[in-house]
């Protein structure tokens, strides 16, 4: 048995879905497909969750709805009209998305919360009315119905493990196909609350983990993950296999084919993913794996970057001498809701890094004078921008000069590095880098290394 994941790109209007119908129908394993809300159907579009999300917005400011309701309408319309859906199949989300805005929500977040979710829960229903519409049996599941529980995280929601067992009950053994709506669950309170963005995929290894499936099936708008951004290097090499530790390092720092969070039900249950392709769905894609599936030709499997940072670099002589120093210092982004990502040290250094998407610049404020008066540093310096490169590889474990073929050719281009750290895991080094300087030095390792 198959779990099956399409994204938003693949489910973007109607000539999308017809494809992921065939895809569908052509394997009878495929018995449980977990979907995302309708993505962009060219450059300018707006995927139906940012949408969703200004409506939610003109909601709580008390403003005329009326034009971007009928716009969600219309997204979901004109894919059922594809199909020659009947009129009255459509009404029914008419009136769910008319509905949002008079419910009653336990807090903002909570608003947002569902405003965002129902791109996903909307588009779950609408294919399984046009998938029976077109012979084949499907019904849609909703998370309420199989106890997908989460937190009371509104935005950032967690899984509850608990969940695990009334998701194995679901009754598979019948010929229809089960439509699942990904990114969101409900809490114990019943209010729906969403995954970080992306979540559609955590739901899908969720649902793969508590079924025990074979496979998890992960349709995108590419035919392979890449060792490197196809926008920094050409036609770079395509990753067959993978370890799925490789893919959440590699996630973190910037492949955003698969959401790093969704690796861990995989891992937990054993469950293989393959990475395919909706509009090339014959192609083998890349599977991700235990680490004994895979036989290592490469010392590295894939070169990332991301900007997304931001650092604070504190000197002060003696600080490795004074112990409780790092507390202090954690003590302060606890008393501040900071959570931070690294923290490479020296004798008399100390950088913490942060992802600032995940910071208000009064937290950041508050912080700055906290750790200023309470710790009293020589130097105290905020980055407000830091590019981190991951070089990721279970080839690297244990191998002599891996360090060397990554840093010689940034030497040669004078490139200079803010930071270097190998992970506990052995099988990546971290480079902290200026922002500007990311893709040439990405370019530069993956020439090195691949060709």
């Amino acid at each position: 048995m198959k779990v099956t994941k399409f994204g938003g790109s693949s489910l973007a209007n109607g000539q999308q879905l017809q494809r992921v119908y065939d895809i569908i129908r052509a394997d009878d394993d495929r018995k449980v497909v977990v979907v995302s809300a309708p993505g962009k159907r060219f450059k300018d579009d707006r995927k139906v969750t940012d949408l969703l999300l200004s409506y939610a917005q003109a909601t709580l400011a008390d403003e005329d709805t009326t034009e971007i309701i009928e716009t969600i309408k219309h997204r979901y319309h004109s894919i059922g009209e594809f199909f020659e859906l009947p009129d009255y199949e459509l009404a029914d989300l008419d009136e769910q998305i008319e509905h949002l805005a008079r419910k009653h929500y336990r807090s903002f977040d909570y608003l947002y919360a569902a405003f965002a979710a129902h791109g996903e829960y909307l588009n779950a229903q609408l294919i399984a009315k046009i998938f029976n519409h077109l012979g084949m049996p499907a019904r849609f599941v909703d998370p309420k119905e199989i106890g997908l529980l989460v937190n009371d995280n509104a935005r950032s929601a967690t899984f509850d493990t608990a969940s695990y067992t009334t998701i194995g009950e679901l009754d598979l053994s019948t010929s229809e196909r089960l439509i699942v709506p990904g990114f969101f669950g409900y809490t114990r309170s019943g209010d729906m609350a969403t995954f970080s963005r992306g979540g559609s995929d955590v739901t899908g290894a969720i649902m793969a983990r508590g079924l025990r499936a074979d496979l998890y099936e992960n349709f995108t708008d590419v035919s392979a993950i890449y060792a490197v951004n196809p926008s920094i290097v050409e036609h770079p090499a395509a990753i067959q296999q993978m370890t799925y530790d490789e893919m959440r390092e590699l996630s973190y720092a910037g492949f955003a084919v698969f959401h790093d969070e969704a690796i861990i039900p995989a891992i937990q249950g054993g469950i293989r993913i393959n990475i395919k392709n909706t509009n090339d769905p014959d192609a083998p894609g890349t599977f991700i794996v235990p680490p004994t599936e895979v036989q290592q030709t490469r010392p590295v499997t894939g070169i990332a970057n991301s900007n997304r940072f931001a650092a604070l670099y504190l000197h002060r002589y003696l600080l490795n001498k004074q112990v409780g120093f790092t507390l202090r210092i954690l003590e302060i982004l606890k008393r501040h809701n900071i959570s931070y990502e690294h923290m490479p040290s020296g004798i008399d250094d100390l950088t913490i890094i942060f992802d600032k998407t995940m910071l208000t610049q009064e937290q950041v404020d508050n912080m700055l004078s906290d750790i200023a008066a309470e710790i009293k540093p020589d130097t105290l310096k905020w980055i407000p921008s830091y590019g981190i490169i991951m070089v990721v590889g279970e080839g690297m474990r244990n191998r002599v000069g891996a360090l060397t073929e990554i840093v010689a050719p940034l030497k040669e281009r004078n490139i200079s590095l803010q930071m270097v750290n190998q992970g506990a895991s052995e099988i990546s080094i971290m480079l902290g880098i200026q922002p500007d300087l990311s893709d040439s030095a990405v370019e530069a390792i993956y020439t090195n290394i691949f060709k």
